[in-house]
């Protein structure tokens, strides 16, 4: 499982929010570079990063920084926020952004990301963010009336092939991730899932990889200190590696 580190970015600056709430938000980095920078040598082979301003505005905001933490590091990059047409999709694709991320989009137009997925195959995801169950979008403002499992089936009809998860009552508050939907969710489709929100501590990383997700999203608690990213990436390693012995004796 792949333990990807976050940066998202509002205004310019490095921030984290408290379940999505715009009006929480708090600066926990100095520069997005040399953070980026930090994470690759910590061990990190992912960066998520999101435009929180192009999340809420529907357009790219900060797209010039996230394309300079691009040229400044070796990490592969996902960018999500405010991506909403080809002509963004296509400005992160050929300015190196290894995979980008529609939300908003999967609700709204799904004929979009259908073409999107198209063109670039698996170097698009889909964020599917939820509240009480059900699918949020425009940065977490909107509530819509669809299930997460019913969009992610959508989704995979057309070919989506990563999701990227996140119980928003979660997000930012350490308190671990809804285990429990994501297991349901990883039940009901055969994307690669990647879980985000609550992401806190070890025993988090362990509980996740335990459950054969393709990789987890930590943000808050990897300025907080809450989880060191090397232990972290350890972590997950040591449990791959155990199901693989047994899965080796079994056979």
């Amino acid at each position: 499982m792949l333990i990807i580190p976050a940066i998202d970015i509002k205004d310019g600056n490095c921030v984290r929010l408290y379940k999505g709430d715009y009006s929480t938000v708090h600066k926990v980095a100095e520069s997005a570079v040399d953070t980026a920078k930090k994470f690759q040598s910590d061990g990190a082979e992912w960066l998520h990063m999101v435009d929180l301003d192009g999340a809420k505005d529907g357009k790219r905001v900060n797209s010039d920084l996230i394309i300079e933490v691009r040229k400044s590091c070796g990490l592969k990059i996902e960018v999500g926020g405010g991506i909403r047409d080809m002509e963004a999709v296509d400005f992160y694709i050929e300015n190196g952004i290894d995979r980008v991320i529609l939300g908003s989009a999967a609700i709204k137009d799904p004929d979009f990301v259908k073409a999107a997925v198209k063109k670039y195959s698996d170097r698009i995801a889909v964020s599917i963010d939820a509240l009480n169950g059900m699918v949020s979008a425009e940065g977490w403002t909107d509530t819509s009336e669809v299930g997460f499992i019913e969009l992610a089936k959508q989704m995979e009809d057309i070919g989506v092939k990563y999701i990227i998860f996140t119980d928003i009552s979660k997000d930012g508050m350490l308190s671990g991730p809804n285990l429990t939907m994501l297991d349901e969710l990883k039940s009901a489709v055969k994307c690669s899932i990647i879980a985000s929100g609550g992401v806190a501590n070890l025993m988090d990383v362990v509980n996740l990889a335990r459950l054969n997700i393709y990789g987890a999203i930590s943000g808050k608690a990897v300025y907080t200190g809450n989880l060191d990213l090397p232990r972290a990436i350890a972590a997950a390693d040591a449990v791959a590696a155990a199901e693989k012995n047994e899965t080796e004796v079994e056979t």
